[in-house]
């Protein structure tokens, strides 16, 4: 996983994406702890907040994996070095990790600012890992689409929102049987949904990645 490991390197060392994620974890959860304020609000509310911080934060770093790219003029050399199956790969990869630590520190800051409260601890972390899979297969496919684009920064929420609609309705679904403490069987077509989402999305992802990428 050359692709992965250089990624990986180099964020790591200049932290950039890091670092403004977590930023905008802290000032969007705090601006909804403080529109709350001293009030009671419903878990079923708490979960909808929950996944919209995650799907912003996403959106601001996921979307920057090809873009870098685009803008250090190093895409030329990874045509030559790897494949294209082995780019979108290396890039999934790290988009995943990315996504899942960063989900952890969402979740954990969400909780304790909000007292967001979960029942069905198991049945939300598979809903989690279900959840970033999702995500990730289809964030990556739309961030080699934009890279290639002009106005960057503005078509990712725009492309995103619509592939990522259906996925979002099933999680915050989901997250309000973990809150309030549902039987597993009620989880069960919801998972079936993010399995099936997931595994269409990236089949598709890796047979269409060559026709963008080598564009």
């Amino acid at each position: 996983m050359v692709v992965f490991s250089k990624d990986l390197k180099s964020e790591l060392r200049n932290r950039y994406v890091i670092n403004s994620l977590l930023m905008f974890v802290i000032v969007t959860i705090s601006i909804i702890k403080f529109a709350i304020g001293s009030e009671t609000v419903e878990s079923s509310v708490l979960a909808g907040l929950l996944w919209i911080v995650i799907f912003f934060s996403a959106s601001g770093g996921l979307a920057r994996v090809f873009i870098k790219e685009e803008e250090k003029e190093t895409s030329m050399s990874l045509k030559l070095v790897s494949s294209s199956a082995e780019i979108l790969l290396g890039k999934w990869t790290f988009n995943f990790i990315l996504t899942f630590g960063l989900n952890f520190v969402v979740i954990l800051l969400f909780i304790m600012i909000t007292g967001f409260r979960i029942i069905n601890t198991f049945e939300f972390v598979v809903l989690l890992l279900l959840g970033n899979l999702g995500i990730v297969s289809a964030s990556t496919i739309i961030a080699a689409i934009i890279s290639k684009a002009n106005a960057k920064g503005t078509l990712y929420p725009v492309l995103a929102f619509p592939i990522l609609l259906p996925l979002f309705m099933t999680v915050v679904n989901s997250t309000k049987l973990a809150v309030d403490g549902s039987a597993i069987e009620d989880f069960l077509p919801d998972f079936q949904i993010l399995i099936s989402y997931s595994i269409v999305v990236f089949t598709a992802s890796l047979m269409l990645f060559r026709y963008i990428w080598e564009d």
